[in-house]
């Protein structure tokens, strides 16, 4: 979403961030978005909400990436190492905090097949934020030669496990996951 404003007809006005905003109360309060619901609570039209989100899967992307993002930003101002263990190290956190979620755990167990295509598939535009934003954090504890396949790989490596109920059926082991993108790490730096 792009900052743009919708007005119809003289009605009220309502930007992206404003709706993604409310999408996020709405999801915290419920782990999951009702777009009725959400419409209500915003004193706005369903119309309107789909002129402004382009669909509910789109919005939980784009709520689902707020919100990982604050928690990204909690991890990284935490981290206290540099090198492969930084990068481990804000992982780590981002991951106990993710995985303790109550909202997320919830729509992870009540809603899997919209859990995995907005999570796990390239329509659900996730995975190249978080690729992105990976990068930043190889450069921030100094593994400036990790490329951004090496991106790619970690953070695959990690939703496999943040992520294993969803793919395959069992519970999350972040120590393996973390041990293997720790392998990955000191083999392309």
């Amino acid at each position: 979403m792009n900052g743009t404003v919708l007005s119809v007809n003289g009605r009220r006005v309502v930007s992206d961030d404003e709706v993604i905003r409310a999408a996020c109360h709405f999801f915290l309060r419920h782990g999951t978005i009702d777009m009725d619901g959400l419409a209500a609570a915003m004193c706005i039209s369903r119309a309107t909400l789909y002129r402004v989100t382009h669909g509910r899967d789109r919005l939980l992307s784009d709520v689902l990436w707020r919100l990982g993002d604050r928690m990204l930003g909690e991890a990284r101002r935490r981290r206290t190492r540099s090198g492969v263990d930084g990068a481990i190290e804000v992982t780590h956190l981002f991951a106990e905090q993710l995985l303790a979620s109550e909202p997320f755990r919830r729509f992870l167990a009540a809603e899997p097949d919209a859990a995995s295509r907005i999570l796990l598939t390239h329509t659900g535009r996730l995975t190249e934020r978080v690729v992105v934003t990976q990068q930043e954090i190889f450069h921030e504890v100094g593994l400036d030669a990790a490329s951004a396949d090496t991106a790619y790989l970690y953070v695959r490596i990690i939703e496999s496990a943040l992520y294993a109920e969803l793919v395959a059926g069992r519970s999350a082991d972040l120590g393996v996951a973390e041990q293997a993108a720790r392998t990955l790490l000191l083999a392309a730096c």
